[in-house]
């Protein structure tokens, strides 16, 4: 079968080269899937460059994220779980990734594919996603009328916390960087966008939020984004720290979280996979039920054939993407 393959660490354009490797073998408790669609995420750029907690050696099929059909179930999966033929979405078990006509997929991190979507829809629904719901629900407790703020609203992760969020009945004000970016995040369904490119981030926020600030924050990004969140999260209010995409890990202030009676919680999404699955299990349950409704939609900006793999995975990882870009099945 054909896979991207990063054949050495490094820049995703510059390492990922097209080969004939054998179908991959499954192993207990896993899936061999036909990939449909593949999501791209920035932890496969992470990946391929090396930077990720995880580091498969090369040569490693990246993609974390896929839409598939099932063609062989492993030992040990529970026959509930999956079915030979059923099309199921969730994650993929590196180095046999989803950038390849084949791949493989634990079956826990399997789930069904939501009847009514595309294949490339389809895709995006499981990494940002139940990371939304799970942070936005069992971390933070977000309730009906509070207000959410969420960084990177216009990205794959926050275009999903701004549609969770609101169907939550948060309001949420997202943050985003530059004009084009605030539209995406407005179709998304922010009631208010703060565009961090046209200067004062604090002030702006101040005024977007009112004076009660946000009951809880939503954090992708870290560094500046991370700081400004301290200065307008309400009293008791709860920062969810879901990553560091601009490349600082802050520091946090414990004396200001003391002072100002605000939580800082901490979302390792995938541990839920391995310590308490049932977490991902009702989260999905509960995201089909939204999708169903019409209340999450993802925002596919880009659909691209299998051969333009590289560059799009490229584009994701400078950050010019908006919403979620899928490499198409081969």
């Amino acid at each position: 079968m054909k896979a991207w393959q990063a054949t050495a660490l490094g820049e995703p354009a510059e390492v990922l080269q097209l080969a004939d490797v054998p179908e991959p073998t499954v192993g207990p408790g896993q899936l061999r899937v036909r990939v449909l669609a593949a999501a791209l995420n920035f932890p496969d750029a992470l990946m391929v460059r090396g930077h990720y907690q995880v580091r498969p050696e090369p040569p490693f099929t990246p993609g974390v994220e896929v839409c598939g059909e099932v063609l062989e179930v492993g030992p040990g999966v529970d026959p509930g779980r999956a079915r030979v033929g059923d099309r199921v979405v969730g994650t993929t078990a590196v180095p046999a990734g989803g950038l390849a006509e084949q791949c493989l997929m634990p079956a826990g991190g399997a789930f069904p594919a939501p009847p009514s979507w595309s294949d490339a829809q389809a895709s995006c629904l499981t990494i940002g996603y139940q990371t939304a719901y799970v942070g936005l629900v069992r971390r933070a407790a977000l309730q009906a009328g509070e207000t959410l703020l969420v960084h990177a609203a216009a990205g794959g992760v926050g275009t999903a916390a701004v549609q969770v969020g609101k169907a939550l009945g948060a309001r949420v004000v997202g943050v985003v960087g530059g004009a084009a970016k605030a539209e995406v995040a407005r179709a998304a369904g922010a009631d208010a966008v703060v565009d961090r490119t046209e200067g004062d981030l604090v002030g702006a926020l101040r005024e977007a939020l009112g004076r009660g600030g946000a009951d809880v924050v939503f954090d992708p990004v870290g560094g500046p984004s991370f700081e400004a969140s301290t200065k307008v999260v309400a009293f008791e209010g709860r920062i969810v720290v879901v990553g560091f995409t601009s490349g600082t890990i802050p520091t946090p202030p414990l004396g200001h979280a003391l002072v100002k009676n605000y939580s800082l919680v901490g979302l390792h999404w995938g541990l839920y996979l391995e310590r308490n699955p049932a977490v991902a299990q009702d989260a999905h349950a509960r995201l089909l039920e939204m999708a169903a409704t019409g209340a999450v939609e993802p925002v596919v900006s880009e659909q691209v054939p299998f051969a333009d793999a590289p560059a799009a995975l490229a584009r994701v990882a400078s950050g010019r993407t908006t919403g979620r870009v899928v490499v198409l099945g081969e």
